[in-house]
């Protein structure tokens, strides 16, 4: 009989990925078919699935730490934010429609039998499906209609782990308060609690973990310290991305979009040692001495164009090339270098179009077809295969693409400018690939090392499941599964 358990937390941001991608891990090394599963998340960092969707990149992470692919499945309900009021909704991989924030209010019961159906279907494939959260259950305003925390536990019948994080303060009042607000039939489904992130000696916490445990009545399953290894995990949050960590020479400056999407192309960057990734953030110019800027993807190409230019990176991108350094534009920043972005039926917003950068030959028509597929690929220029992934809408063409950054089934991808300083693709995840990310880089003039980057993410996450192991009680988590 299959069972299943959910981690919840009091709040967003308090490790709840990370905490059930350990557990997937320790579980599947007790010899268990374990799968993830998140009804509801918000993210515009993407993966794409073995199944033709996309799902959001935190279960794509848990997955690997269960050993199984991508699923559609693993993720039904995903918001991709386009605007500060309005979200992109995906139901089991496949884009249904875009809604404000007060229509997707009235979207959601109807979502609920989506969400259902996709978690009965990992049950009835997996020993066990560990279940992750949405923001905090103690949101009681959006208890009304929820598929992401009690509304899905009380409707599958799911216990609750609820995780607390004391690294940000607070953390007694977090599960205390929890409880308090709550209603007495959703506390009921809480079989215990956790205390994340925790720095120095945990026994010196040993007086406020009796106290939450006193005051609500429910089992504590121990105190986790800070996991340091976390950065070489790949990022859900932009700004969880490994800043400035490499003391190289060779200096990277990506502009954190207000719309940044599908940024895991940075994370095997931020591990080399010869380099210096800096997350340049609203206000921060580009300096002077950087070697090369990336412009990620970005969920709102035309609306983060307009951003990149409030911010001054425009004129900095100018001087920046003027100055011999190199850009590389991947998927909606590939479509700002052009001069053109053009958007006649409204898809990313109000019809119209947007003059590019103007830094390579060409233009993009935003089309309402999304592409998402893996896909395999030569490297124009050193001749690497590397295999990444397409997740985009828009057509880019011109002269510059008759210099193409690479090559998929011998057709040309992407664009070169004739100096071949700027470049810009729709390939996501190039850099995944160990042979073609050193090839690149040193080709740039960086130094590189022998990181292996998808065999450091395995050994981390054997080692967040043996820290898990030294400081939970894990045996007694898994117990409480259902």
């Amino acid at each position: 009989m299959s069972k299943s358990i959910m981690i919840q937390g009091t709040g967003s941001n308090v490790g709840k990925s990370m905490l059930v991608a350990g557990l997937c891990r320790a579980a599947v090394r007790r010899g268990l078919s374990v799968a993830p599963f998140k009804p509801q998340n918000m993210s515009n960092n993407a993966a794409v699935t073995s199944d033709g969707g996309e799902i959001g990149r935190a279960q794509a992470m848990q997955a690997l730490a269960c050993g199984k692919p991508l699923t559609v499945d693993m993720n039904p309900v995903l918001l991709k934010p386009e605007t500060d009021v309005g979200a992109q909704v995906v139901v089991q991989g496949k884009r249904l429609t875009t809604a404000k924030a007060r229509d997707y209010a009235k979207l959601k019961p109807q979502l609920m039998a989506s969400v259902l159906e996709s978690f009965n279907r990992l049950k009835s494939q997996n020993d066990l499906v560990i279940v992750e959260g949405a923001g905090s259950p103690a949101e009681v305003n959006l208890r009304k209609g929820d598929i992401a925390n009690m509304g899905f536990a009380v409707a599958a019948d799911v216990p609750v782990i609820l995780a607390g994080d004391i690294d940000r303060g607070g953390v007694i009042a977090q599960i205390i308060g929890t409880q308090a607000v709550i209603d007495p039939e959703d506390a009921a489904m809480v079989a215990g609690f956790m205390v994340n992130k925790f720095r120095g000696d945990p026994r010196l916490f040993d007086d406020g973990y009796d106290l939450i445990a006193e005051r609500t009545g429910w089992r504590g399953f121990g105190v986790l310290p800070y996991f340091t290894e976390a950065w070489k995990l790949p990022a859900e949050d932009a700004l969880d991305i490994a800043d400035g960590r490499g003391a190289g020479d060779f200096k990277i400056a990506c502009l954190t979009l207000s719309r940044i999407a599908n940024f895991d192309d940075l994370d095997p960057l931020s591990q080399e040692d010869g380099v210096r990734l800096t997350m340049l953030r609203a206000g921060q110019p580009i300096p002077g001495d950087t070697d090369l800027v990336i412009i990620p993807g970005s969920k709102s190409t035309r609306g983060d164009l307009a951003f990149l230019r409030e911010q001054g990176w425009d004129v900095d991108l100018q001087a920046h090339v003027r100055r011999g350094g190199h850009v590389l534009g991947i998927c909606g920043g590939y479509q700002m270098l052009g001069h053109r972005v053009h958007d006649p039926e409204g898809i990313e917003g109000p019809a119209g179009e947007t003059v590019g950068l103007g830094l390579l030959d060409v233009e993009t028509t935003m089309t309402p077809d999304k592409r998402l597929t893996e896909t395999k690929a030569v490297h124009a220029a050193s001749g690497q295969p590397f295999t990444g992934y397409e997740i985009h809408i828009g057509r880019t063409e011109g002269p510059a693409r008759a210099r193409p950054f690479a090559h998929v089934d011998g057709a040309p991808e992407g664009a070169t400018s004739n100096n071949g300083k700027v470049s810009g693709s729709y390939l996501h995840g190039m850099f995944r690939d160990d042979g073609f990310r050193k090839a690149w880089l040193s080709a740039l003039g960086a130094e590189t090392s022998d990181v292996g980057y998808e065999a450091s993410v395995e050994a981390v996450l054997d080692d967040l499941a043996d820290h898990m192991e030294a400081h939970l009680d894990v045996e007694a988590i898994l117990a409480a599964a259902r």
